[in-house]
């Protein structure tokens, strides 16, 4: 196998753009063979960005079924596609998750048609009865089957989050709310709400040796989450701050190590915008800013970290630019990393210049454009962590692979009992994801990665192992062209090079560039990750 040492490709006489430049659109041009020294991609390793922490998804709402009632040999598969990091003969057994959301429920499931939510799977669970405030770790036994096989797997990094108190301790008894823009948690529970969330930490670090290594006690607060559709409480910055000032405290007295992740915000803008709502919106400025009766950077438990959802402000490359950006500038500004927790395909404002719109769209066609929105949050959020909404989901309503990872069919069909057994599918947006996590693994930083051509058809990122021995590549394109992504990349001597690729046919398939000089070629409509072995 040759090995060649390539230096700066600077020379070359083509504009090259950095990842975080906002160049002009344009299309890739067709170089499949260029001559040596006419490299389009040149990667920096020497400038570094975010330290890259986890890809993750949410065991939201149909794990606890699967776990809990499925078969065997059907929950084990889908836990290697999700887990595993194996590849045998050339292809991937799964797509490697480094971080796994663990959703704490409320207990409408125990209240059942009592709880007012009419959708079955969207009651959760919770370690708390509704009646008595008794706790039974019993419960939620299909979401504890699958945070095993997570950690079974070699996934570290685990998140658990509460979309609402449990019924036992809101307001209303119910696990939506009914307080408006404020919290369904009575007022003198918030001691006791802490105490619960750290007493199922601590149950999970004695009983099964899993530590978590973040708590998020709050989801989407600028909503009001008002109507019986699921699990949901808004909250006040206020509020907030109260709770965070007693889950200090509780993990404190229970010497537990976890962080807190405060504020999982609906939308980007709400964690840098003041406009509208005051007391929910601008979070940085009202929980890390010194200066702000809402400040909650000096408790020991909370986490300098500022989290978001890519949901609604992802409808096209532009919108996609200016608020990953100001995200990056806030956080920087304030000192915080960057986390993205949920994002799937919900919005209905997508460019019809930009997007085939869900009728005429393939489940390709939907994962290339998740493969926008992580590219970039990567690239111009800064994010340390990306994950997916729900990994499990039925394909209902022609909703295709908008929702999910894995589509599971219980026997009744994909209305039917998930109580009964089924069957699973890995889709594209299973294996799209795979491009990003299954090789840009925990502690990879981000590294400088400039294209001849790049735009809102063609981009890409990279990525640089702690040890420096390997460099990963990701690039998406959406052109009708082939591009040639041959990189030159400072002062570094490649021993090999690996791609995977997932389009309409293929699914993270393997392919060994046996010259280190020759063409990589990206072909339109695909995703493609370049592994890179330094010597």
């Amino acid at each position: 196998m040759k090995k060649i040492k390539l230096m700066s490709c600077m020379c070359v006489a083509i504009a090259l753009f950095a990842c975080n430049d906002d160049p002009a659109y344009t299309i890739a041009p067709d170089k499949s063979t260029p001559s040596e020294g006419t490299e389009n991609v040149v990667i920096d390793i020497s400038k570094t960005y975010q330290t890259i922490e986890s890809f993750a998804a949410s065991d939201c709402w149909f794990a606890n079924y699967i776990g809990e009632y499925w078969t065997n040999s059907e929950k084990e598969e889908i836990a290697k596609l999700l887990f595993s990091s194996n590849i045998k003969n050339g292809q991937p057994e799964g797509i490697g998750l480094s971080g796994w959301r663990f959703n704490l429920g409320g207990g409408t499931a125990q209240q059942g048609a009592a709880s007012g939510i009419a959708d079955v799977e969207k009651r959760a669970e919770s370690f708390m009865d509704p009646v008595t405030g008794t706790l039974d770790w019993s419960k939620q036994a299909g979401q504890q089957y699958f945070i095993d096989k997570a950690k079974s797997y070699g996934c570290s990094q685990f998140v658990m989050f509460s979309n609402t108190p449990p019924v036992y301790m809101t307001q209303n008894g119910k696990g939506y709310s009914q307080m408006g823009a404020y919290s369904n948690l009575k007022a003198d529970s918030y001691d006791d709400f802490a105490d619960y969330i750290t007493s199922a930490v601590k149950y999970f670090k004695d009983n099964k040796a899993i530590d978590f290594t973040y708590i998020s006690p709050v989801n989407e607060p600028q909503y009001n989450w008002d109507e019986p559709n699921q699990e949901g409480s808004g909250w006040q910055n206020s509020e907030i701050k109260k709770i965070a000032v007693e889950l200090d405290k509780s993990l404190e007295s229970k010497n537990l190590t976890s962080k807190i992740l405060v504020a999982e915000s609906a939308a980007w803008n709400y964690i840098y915008e003041s406009a509208n709502d005051a007391g929910r919106n601008n979070v940085i400025s009202n929980l890390f800013n010194s200066t702000s009766s809402n400040y909650i950077g000096n408790l020991k438990h909370i986490a300098p970290v500022i989290v978001g959802h890519s949901y609604w402000l992802d409808g096209d490359w532009a919108t996609l630019l200016s608020t990953r950006k100001n995200v990056a500038s806030s956080a920087d500004a304030a000192g915080l990393k960057v986390y993205q927790t949920e994002w799937s395909m919900l919005g209905d404002g997508y460019s019809s210049s930009e997007f085939v719109g869900f009728d005429n769209a393939s489940y390709m066609d939907i994962a290339l454009y998740m493969s926008k929105v992580i590219h970039c949050d990567l690239a111009y959020a800064n994010v340390a962590s990306w994950s997916y909404w729900t990994a499990l989901s039925p394909e209902r309503w022609s909703h295709k692979n908008r929702f999910l990872l894995i589509k599971v069919t219980p026997a009744g069909g994909d209305y039917g009992d998930f109580k009964q057994s089924g069957t699973h599918a890995a889709t594209k947006t299973l294996w799209v994801l795979g491009n990003y996590s299954l090789f840009i693994r925990p502690d990879y930083k981000r590294i400088d990665l400039g294209m001849a051509d790049t735009s809102k058809d063609l981009f890409g990122s990279a990525y640089i192992s702690p040890n420096k021995k390997e460099v990963v590549a990701v690039y998406t394109n959406l052109s009708t062209k082939q591009y040639d992504a041959k990189a030159g990349i400072k002062n570094v001597e490649i021993e090999s090079i690996k791609t995977y690729t997932t389009n309409q046919s293929q699914d993270l398939a393997e392919n060994t560039i046996s010259d280190t000089q020759a063409s990589i070629l990206i072909n339109p409509n695909s995703v493609v990750t370049v592994v890179y072995k330094l010597k």
